[in-house]
């Protein structure tokens, strides 16, 4: 059995099945020919090989942040910094938390956590359109119809938990102008796995709800649950006035919300979960300190105070804003000029411990390319669903590289 690293240099076989992956998308009124055209690097077309050992890795770090997130001292910390929002604790746990981790010799290495992980149906429609032929080991992949039924249940579970009484009837999917987003095609995916379980669903932009008698309501219905993916994480933009009233008033349920942002994914935490001495003194036990230790790189708040020092040292590491996503505004330090690194020395940024990210080398239009990837678990009470991968060239993942995109994960035992 050869090593996932060397079936990412060496297995060029092909994987995806391009006719049954289009024939999923017509399902939901995908055009795939109009998504290759609009989203060219969404999907890419090689697999992705992970070692049991790291999946299995990844997965302790996912239940060892799960046990600490529930602790006094660190609901006190990560509160104290977060928008007043946050601090209402809303029964729901907050739906598709992705773990992003790249790959290295030591193993896994958290790069992040992000409430709203985008990608999670779209990987299942990529997962169900695999070839299983391969000469060069033998793998596995998931099961795309179990996990979608999953991501089901986890809906009605959020419902369930919010001690609804009624049948969840109504789901509107959230985000700033939604026509125009970039995965408004995964939108479309969820009303069409919705619609399948028996429950209306709506894509809607914030603006469009109203309330009722302290109800929200969208476009003449009533809507029980609102799936959101807003990057306004703190709901504090005017523009989300109406849905923070009525999830702030138990008029709704809201996930993934302000609170489930504040426990996991403020990059500050990141600090915290670095900080052994620190998570030693809150009760944290030696089983978990070992696991973060290994798995979740140095990282501190650049403070204006030690800007000379972190230039000096800049190519160690990598700076993200605290309150980013997707990659924005996110610069490793060996590319920095000092006209941007003076706004990252300002303040709100942090800075982590640069680990290149792995890479996989892909065939495709005849040529092979090196690109590099990351491994994202999408996860639900501390449980991973779905791993999968995206391939990219560049700082950051970008869906704009020629052969990148999502990819799918075979796991190598």
């Amino acid at each position: 059995m050869e090593s996932a690293q060397r079936l990412n240099e060496s297995c060029l076989c092909p994987s995806l099945d391009v006719q049954r992956l289009e024939a999923l998308l017509g399902e939901a009124g995908i055009s795939f020919p109009g998504l290759r055209h609009s989203h060219p690097h969404v999907f890419s077309p090689a697999p992705v090989y992970v070692d049991q050992s790291q999946i299995d890795a990844m997965r302790r770090v996912v239940e060892a942040v799960e046990r600490i997130v529930v602790l006094p001292a660190w609901k006190d910390r990560v509160l104290a910094y977060a928008p007043v929002t946050a601090r209402y604790v809303s029964a729901a746990a907050g739906v598709f938390l992705g773990y992003d981790f790249h790959l290295s010799d030591a193993g896994p290495q958290l790069i992040e956590i992000n409430t709203n992980a985008g990608g999670g149906l779209l990987n299942t429609r990529l997962l169900a359109a695999q070839s299983t032929l391969c000469e060069h080991a033998d793998t596995r992949v998931g099961e795309a119809v179990s996990v979608e039924q999953d991501f089901v249940e986890m809906f009605r579970e959020e419902w369930r938990l919010s001690q609804r009484a009624a049948p969840l009837r109504c789901i509107a999917i959230v985000d700033e102008n939604p026509a125009t987003q970039f995965l408004l095609p995964e939108f479309q995916l969820f009303v069409r796995l919705f619609e399948q379980a028996g429950i209306t669903a709506l894509i809607a932009d914030p603006g469009e709800l109203s309330l009722e008698d302290g109800k929200p309501i969208c476009r003449g219905q009533a809507v029980d649950l609102v799936y959101n993916r807003l990057t306004d994480f703190s709901l504090s933009d005017q523009s989300s006035g109406v849905l923070r009233e009525a999830w702030l008033n138990d008029a709704v349920v809201v996930t993934p919300h302000p609170h489930a942002h504040a426990l996991y994914a403020d990059k500050r935490n990141l600090v915290a979960l670095s900080d052994g001495q620190w998570l030693r003194k809150i009760g944290v036990d030696a089983h978990d300190l070992a696991i973060l230790e290994a798995h979740v790189p140095r990282t501190e708040e650049v403070a204006p105070a030690h800007a000379e020092i972190y230039w000096a040292d800049r190519r160690k590491w990598f700076f993200k804003p605290a309150a980013g996503y997707g990659g924005k505004a996110a610069y490793r330090g060996d590319k920095l000029t000092k006209r941007v690194f003076a706004e990252i020395a300002a303040g709100g940024y942090i800075a982590q411990a640069l680990v290149p990210p792995s890479e996989r080398r892909i065939h495709v239009d005849g040529v092979d390319r090196t690109l590099k990837l990351d491994i994202r678990n999408f996860v639900y009470r501390g449980r991973v669903q779905l791993v999968s991968a995206r391939l990219y060239q560049g700082q950051t993942t970008n869906f704009r590289t020629h052969g990148g995109g999502f990819a799918v994960v075979r796991t190598v035992a």
